[in-house]
């Protein structure tokens, strides 16, 4: 493991300053500081990417962008207070992302089908109208429950258009995220052991994203769907 690279305390006072100070004067004199910062943090996304590919294929790492997009938000102010990565896996057949969210008391991990799309999620609906039993045996396994907790993710009120809402596993097909948070306290975030529990939660998250893989890369009869 990559263990001797941490976040440090200096990011957290630089995003509490940015949060009481989100205006473009104020972020321009400070942009030396932010690049430091930036630079810091996708240093430590870097590391955490080296670690994932020990043990999975990672296609790209994605630092997000500090400018929020305000156009059709009511906060306008112009800046993320917090840095967030994204870790994309390979290819076709491995799905399922790794997300960093870096914000002072309110830091988290998350993994998993944030926003699948039109496809996806029908494919991933018809599995479980079919059949849950494996899907509710992965998620309620014992070392991913201890580390990510329950299933989350937004859905719809009753049911999808063409699923009956009587169905008994309609509390599964009526999602439209198939998503697992963990949070972090400040104390965890700026410890030397958090990379290290980075990777350990992604490492648990496997079993969910093998099963999620095989579902979306097959059809109902378990067939191939890749070319």
């Amino acid at each position: 493991m990559t263990s001797n690279i941490t976040i440090s305390q200096s990011v957290f006072d630089f995003l509490k300053e940015l949060k009481s100070n989100n205006n473009r004067d104020w972020f321009e004199a400070h942009k030396p500081e932010f690049k430091k910062h930036q630079s810091d943090v996708k240093a430590f996304l870097e590391a955490v990417k080296l670690n994932l590919n020990h043990h999975d294929e990672i296609e790209k790492m994605k630092l997000f962008r500090i400018y929020r997009d305000v156009r059709f938000s009511k906060d306008k102010t112009p800046y993320k207070a917090h840095f967030a990565g994204f870790f994309s896996r390979l290819g076709a057949h491995l799905r399922g992302g790794y997300y960093i969210h870096i914000k002072p008391g309110e830091s988290f991990l998350g993994a998993g089908f944030f926003a699948p799309n039109k496809e996806d999620l029908f494919r991933i609906r018809k599995e479980l109208e079919m059949d849950t039993d494996e899907f509710r045996e992965v998620i309620n396994q014992k070392e991913l429950k201890s580390v990510w907790g329950e299933l989350q993710g937004d859905g719809v009120k009753t049911a999808p258009k063409g699923f009956d809402k009587e169905h008994p596993d309609i509390d599964l097909i009526r999602k439209k995220q198939f998503i697992f948070i963990r949070k972090f306290n400040d104390k965890e975030v700026l410890s030397s052991s958090f990379i290290d529990e980075v990777d350990k939660s992604y490492k648990a998250i496997r079993p969910y994203f093998d099963l999620m893989s095989d579902i979306l890369t097959t059809n109902l009869n378990g067939e191939s769907i890749l070319e």
